[in-house]
């Protein structure tokens, strides 16, 4: 059985999805062969009718994630109530099937009992990503976030971005050991250093590293290319990298 492959809008670049709209897309990554395409909130300029991308999604039987660089808590440790409502209702208009988020400054003193009862009232799951930030990508702050969820029953799941790890200087492979019973979804790239600065890269096929992080997930978990395409035929390097995800 072949995984459910997404193509997060932003590898085919920022500048690119702000000029072209999502709704352009949705024909390449269907063409391609994947089961989704990831909304990046920020990516839209010009705020887009979400039931009619939606149309489009459906029309070309694709489901979406929603996703949102909204953080959980304030620098203050309150929970970001409003903000939080206002992109679960854009996700439920979209009819996504996962809202992505991240952290924040999550601490022993956040208010636990308001994300339970958000939670609690959000018809749509929501899952959190290991983000690049300091005070929110850490992995002793997400496995501390999560444990709490789950021993107060409250339902959360995880978006593991293989990649960012590097930027913590943590090991993928010991997170995804932490971290396995959470994860719904997995954001797919390699990385590089430029002049001292990490860079996003495409997966190569034959790197056993990435591949091996597999086999602490549930079989079949969704997964997502958020590495750069780019070439002439964005239809065919899509497919290509598609085919390589959905296999592994």
């Amino acid at each position: 059985m072949k995984a459910p492959v997404v193509v997060a809008a932003s590898a085919y670049g920022a500048d690119y999805v702000r000029r072209v709209g999502h709704a352009q897309l949705v024909p390449v990554v269907a063409a391609a062969g994947a089961a989704g395409l990831e909304i990046h909130r920020e990516l839209c300029d010009a705020w887009p009718d979400f039931r009619q991308l939606r149309d489009v999604l459906l029309a070309h039987h694709l489901f979406s994630v929603y996703s949102a660089s909204i953080e959980l808590f304030r620098p203050d440790g309150t929970l970001a109530r409003e903000e939080l409502e206002q992109v679960v209702a854009e996700a439920q208009l979209l009819e996504s099937r996962f809202v992505k988020l991240s952290l924040g400054h999550f601490s022993p003193a956040s208010d636990m009992r308001e994300w339970s009862r958000f939670v609690a009232q959000t018809p749509l799951p929501l899952l959190i990503e290991n983000d690049q930030t300091a005070h929110g990508g850490m992995l002793n702050a997400i496995a501390s976030f999560l444990a709490v969820c789950a021993g107060t029953g409250v339902s959360v799941g995880m978006t593991f971005d293989i990649g960012n790890w590097r930027w913590h200087g943590v090991d993928a492979e010991v997170a995804a050991r932490t971290l396995a019973q959470h994860v719904q979804y997995v954001h797919c790239k390699g990385v590089y250093e430029d002049g001292g600065k990490l860079m996003a890269a495409p997966l190569e096929h034959d790197d056993v590293h990435w591949r091996q992080l597999f086999s602490y997930f549930r079989r079949g978990v969704h997964r997502a290319i958020e590495f750069p395409l780019t070439g002439p035929d964005l239809t065919e390097v899509t497919r290509h990298y598609v085919a390589m995800l959905a296999s592994a």
